[in-house]
């Protein structure tokens, strides 16, 4: 373990917890819920504002936003790019998800265009990551087809050219701004059996980055606090169904005494 990721995480938690970050949400209709509720246990305030005309202000005011690529209607698409466009404006740092790129015509040049904007955060597991920095064709839907570390190349890149912090989600995260790497070797199985278990991570580091100056910093800090969250409501071994509600309660818990003893940064 790290000292200082360490340090910077439990710092940042106490932010989150003491700035209840205003947190706009873009994302896919399969997940709008559970996202809402782990940032409400997480201590911050959801808001999906996501149509035409509304996305461009609320941008502007929020503390983060979270633009999640999972049923991408045109309206939808039209307010992501609204959002993106007043967020790089006003300075709120803002997350892009590009969730199952690479083949699907739709939503592929999408991602790219709103990259172009400037997200502050890029969340994906090994195989979007890879479409997104041009080095892969994709997965299986919402599934990664490769593991994380066979994206850590591809990930540094993508940092260096996008100027955004690259996030790799899977049984060992990896974070990059391009210079900095660190691999957080939190979590557990039954978060991939939670419909939203990865969407609202997202979401999760859109609130850190609203109150954290180092996004790098922000995007370690939440991915840590995710998946430490997600070790303690697996704990027993409960089904699919109980661990979601447990993992609502165990963000809301999640303290510093958990974080020194689980945390595994490296």
């Amino acid at each position: 373990m790290t000292t200082e990721p360490l340090e910077a995480t439990r710092a940042a938690l106490a932010r989150v917890r003491g700035a209840e970050p205003l947190v706009q949400c873009l994302t896919n209709t399969v997940v709008t819920n559970f996202t809402a509720n782990a940032l409400l246990a997480l201590g911050a305030s959801p808001a999906m504002v996501d149509v035409p005309g509304e996305a461009d202000a609320f941008a502007r005011v929020a503390g983060g936003v979270l633009v999640n690529l999972g049923t991408p209607h045109a309206e939808q698409r039209a307010a992501m790019t609204e959002a993106a466009t007043a967020a790089r404006e006003a300075g709120t740092p803002w997350v892009l998800d590009p969730v199952a790129i690479g083949a699907l015509p739709v939503r592929t040049p999408l991602a790219h265009a709103l990259l172009a904007l400037g997200p502050a955060v890029v969340r994906g597991n090994a195989s979007e990551i890879l479409a997104l920095a041009g080095a892969g064709a994709g997965g299986r839907g919402v599934d990664a087809a490769e593991k994380v570390e066979q994206a850590a190349e591809a990930a540094r890149g993508l940092a260096r050219t996008s100027g955004a912090v690259v996030a790799v989600s899977g049984p060992v995260d990896l974070v990059t701004d391009g210079a900095r790497t660190v691999r957080i070797a939190n979590g557990d199985a039954l978060l991939t059996k939670v419909t939203g278990g990865g969407c609202a991570l997202g979401a999760v580091m859109a609130a850190f980055a609203a109150v954290t100056e180092d996004v790098f910093d922000a995007a370690v800090a939440a991915v840590t606090t995710y998946t430490v969250a997600a070790e303690l409501a697996a704990e027993g071994r409960p089904g699919p169904g109980t661990f979601a509600v447990r993992f609502v309660d165990a963000l809301a818990a999640v303290g510093d005494a958990d974080l020194v003893a689980r945390a595994a940064l490296s």
